[in-house]
């Protein structure tokens, strides 16, 4: 096994697995055990004695089994990380930032300089990769390691020809449970948060994409990875358009330092979403049809070939709502996708590429993917599954290019609920904010997407 393998890392490895571990390893615990708690070391868990037993007094860790089991058979093997990088990266991107934009950068760099933590708090589409590079770039050429992190394998999947192309002489890892490929030690890593478990004190910057989506909001265990895979003195910046409470608070305690815009890259503001109560949609759906006024909107989309997604609350419905376009619009292109899809990362793939029209998919694409000139429809919009953040980011897939800053946002539902209100009054306050910001800046042209 070459050093480089274990530099920033931790693996769990058998004694026989361990026996080709390059002089200079350190052998760490794979699980503090004691008569009062069992605690994995690789994720933080504190485990239930019961579930977490084995055979002859020994324990397992069933909460990060997904990464390969960590027991009390193992040992975590690490080596400290040496920031190894022989090249000095050049930043190849030739795009402009607006002058918000250009202010969040210099932010951002700023706080990696300072070794802080941050939160860019930016609006859908309002050019939050872009604003990394300058940072990003001053990190890559003084040696440290960088990486992105997010909890959707869709938004890694975005982010890593973009970066590629951004840092073209730069070698990139992507890691994700669907990648096949043999690791390799890289200077700049895009991976999922999950992968953050495998690394102990790695990385000088982190930077998280997306942190308030499942399952990173959700899951104890990923932020304890994140403060584990950044070095003790390293940076870490949080990435969202819709800040968690519990970010705000660290906000306000002053533990979080914060940039704030409000503004897309291309001006325009956030589309305005419309609501249409229709109380028997999941009815009409039973029977083989959709609603009238549904239909009249899907029948302008196949004349003008407009491109859109179809969301619903439920992975049960993906198919007969599938079914229903096929019969009405056999000519219009389409398919379904949804978070354990097989093909999952190939249909999204295909509809980057415009070899769709369509997906009906479920919100594993509320957020982080980008189809340029897209409209956007939700079906039962008011079900308990669309938080607000969710419908917000759903309403953030649509206007996000130059050529088409505008377009449709429509939630179809049986009531208007708690959650579109609310949906409905964060986009007005944000498009307020935007039109002041707008007012008091001069617009400046634009060269990329996002």
């Amino acid at each position: 096994m070459e050093a480089q393998v274990l530099y920033g890392r931790q693996l769990a490895l058998s004694a026989n697995e361990a026996a080709a571990v390059p002089a200079g390893t350190q052998i760490l615990p794979a699980m503090q055990v004691d008569e009062h708690q069992i605690i994995c070391q690789r994720c933080g868990s504190h485990l239930d004695r019961l579930r977490a037993q084995l055979p002859n007094q020994q324990y397992y860790c069933y909460q990060c089994l997904n990464l390969g089991r960590v027991s009390t058979l193992v040992k975590l093997y690490h080596m400290p990380e040496p920031n190894a990088f022989a090249t000095v990266p050049v930043c190849t991107w030739q795009g402009t930032l607006t002058p918000q934009q250009a202010d969040c950068a210099q932010s951002i760099k700023a706080n990696f300089m300072a070794h802080k933590r941050q939160l860019l708090w930016a609006v859908t589409g309002a050019g939050k990769t872009e604003m990394l590079f300058p940072g990003i770039a001053w990190a890559l050429a003084h040696q440290w390691r960088v990486a992105i992190a997010s909890p959707r394998v869709d938004v890694c999947l975005e982010l890593a020809p973009r970066l590629q192309a951004a840092f073209a002489d730069v070698q990139i890892a992507v890691l994700h449970g669907r990648n096949p490929a043999p690791y390799q030690y890289t200077q700049l890593t895009i991976c999922t948060t999950h992968q953050l478990l495998r690394f102990r004190q790695a990385f000088d910057v982190l930077i998280i994409d997306e942190v308030d989506a499942f399952p990173f909001a959700a899951n104890p265990r990923l932020a304890f990875a994140v403060n584990q895979a950044a070095k003790v003195e390293g940076a870490i910046l949080y990435l969202t358009a819709t800040p968690s409470q519990s970010l705000l608070s660290q906000v306000h305690r002053g533990e979080l330092a914060i940039s704030y815009l409000p503004l897309r890259f291309h001006q325009h503001l956030l589309p305005a979403i419309k609501v249409k109560l229709q109380p028997n949609w999941a009815r009409l759906l039973q029977q083989g049809k959709l609603p009238r006024d549904l239909i009249r909107q899907l029948q302008q989309y196949q004349q003008q070939h407009q491109r859109f997604l179809l969301f619903v609350p439920r992975i049960q419905q993906l198919a007969p709502v599938f079914a229903v376009l096929q019969h009405y619009f056999p000519h219009m292109t389409g398919e379904t996708v949804y978070s354990a899809d097989p093909e999952r990362l190939t249909k999204v793939q295909q509809m980057r590429n415009q070899q769709f029209q369509y997906l009906v998919t479920t919100t594993i694409l509320e957020r982080g993917v980008t189809f340029p000139g897209i409209d956007v429809i939700v079906l039962g919009a008011d079900d308990e599954v669309f938080s607000t953040a969710a419908l917000v980011q759903i309403a953030g897939r649509v206007g996000r290019s130059s050529e088409r800053p505008t377009g449709l946002v429509w939630f179809i539902c049986h009531s208007h609920s708690r959650n579109i209100k609310r949906a409905q009054r964060q986009i007005r306050v944000i498009n307020r904010k935007g039109r002041q910001l707008r007012a008091s800046m001069p617009t400046v042209s634009q060269h990329y997407h996002d």
